[in-house]
């Protein structure tokens, strides 16, 4: 029934072409699929219908690669069917292999790149990149690369210091997918080290400096400093720096914060900063001296005092008093090194 060549493969599907039919008395055909079931037994599966007689062609595209496949026919009317043909036997061709040559660049920051040699067959339309790591069975689609001369594929968003593994496969125009290319095992770059014995001062006026151990490395770029009101949350970045200590400009006394530091390298990866924290404060303000005398006498006023800060070095006395009715002045007294302080400028009604 079937023409000379009347049965043809390829990897994904099976072309059949028969005689044509004149019988007036035929409707159609029916295609039986002879397919091998689990006992390795033939089972003979009534598989599709051609409705036309005059049609002389069928493409079956339910083929896996690779494999054999057997057909045979029946005409039928719209009272019987005839007897079945002869059976014919064909083979589904093997996949296509993919590209020839696949390399790995590792060490990237958060990323991965392959590169290809191109496939030499042109009938292939795009390349699908596949990926898995070492904790996965199965491999996943990661993207398709369109164009056959294309050649290399950066993989973005990944983990640092982790293991990926790359294969590519071929896809047609027709859509026949190749077998999968060599593996290739690609690890991202790890983070840069951080630093270690921060320190933070508590004995500096209007300012914090906080001091650490630096690091070595060949692709260092700058430390990066964070501080918080707490120590395990709520930091904010302070400043850059390549030196191995920073000044903190504060202008409230007595203001604590805590500090991390962690280190940048040239591709912008950053170092674990929370492993490690410092407390450092700005200066309190001198405790005032305790007043032990305050009196007026023979014309003048007289304030005596006594030491309550170790710290202090000098005093300062402020002196207000009203000049006029609506003005209040206010004079300072400086650099007092002594315990005690009279004044005789006054002013009556003062």
């Amino acid at each position: 029934m079937l023409t000379k060549n009347g049965a043809i493969a390829d990897v994904n599907s099976v072309a059949l072409e028969w005689e044509p039919i004149d019988d007036q008395r035929v409707d159609g055909i029916f295609i039986y699929k002879v397919t091998q079931n689990a006992q390795n037994k033939d089972t003979d599966d009534y598989y599709d219908t051609v409705n036309s007689r005059f049609s002389t062609h069928y493409v079956d595209t339910k083929i896996e690669p690779n494999t054999k496949y057997s057909y045979y026919f029946k005409t039928y009317s719209s009272s019987a069917e005839s007897r079945k043909s002869q059976i014919t036997t064909i083979s589904s061709l093997a996949p296509m292999e993919s590209v020839s040559w696949i390399h790995g660049r590792e060490n990237m920051p958060r990323s991965s790149k392959i590169i290809w040699r191109p496939h030499i067959n042109e009938k292939v339309k795009a390349y699908i990149i596949q990926r898995r790591t070492l904790q996965e069975s199965e491999w996943r689609d990661v993207a398709t690369i369109n164009g056959r001369l294309s050649a290399e594929y950066i993989d973005k968003d990944l983990k640092d210091n982790f293991t990926y593994k790359y294969r590519i496969r071929a896809l047609t125009y027709d859509g026949v997918i190749s077998k999968p290319s060599q593996e290739v095992t690609i690890v991202t770059k790890e983070l840069p080290g951080g630093i270690a014995q921060i320190t933070a001062s508590n004995n500096l006026p209007k300012m914090i400096k906080i001091s650490w151990h630096g690091v070595s490395s060949k692709d260092f770029l700058t430390y990066r400093l964070y501080r918080s009101t707490t120590i395990d949350s709520g930091y904010e970045m302070v400043g850059d720096t390549t030196s191995t200590n920073y000044v903190d400009k504060i202008e409230e006394d007595g203001k604590e914060y805590f500090y991390r530091v962690s280190v940048i390298d040239r591709d912008k990866l950053e170092s674990i900063n929370k492993n490690s924290s410092a407390l450092g404060r700005t200066l309190i303000k001198p405790a005032a001296p305790a007043l032990s005398e305050a009196r007026y006498y023979d014309g003048r006023v007289k304030l005596s005092w006594s030491k309550t800060d170790d710290r202090t070095t000098s005093y300062i006395v402020q002196k207000e008093y009203k000049k006029g009715f609506f003005e209040t002045k206010i004079e300072n007294f400086e650099n007092i090194t002594a315990h005690e302080f009279s004044d005789t400028n006054l002013v009556a009604g003062g």
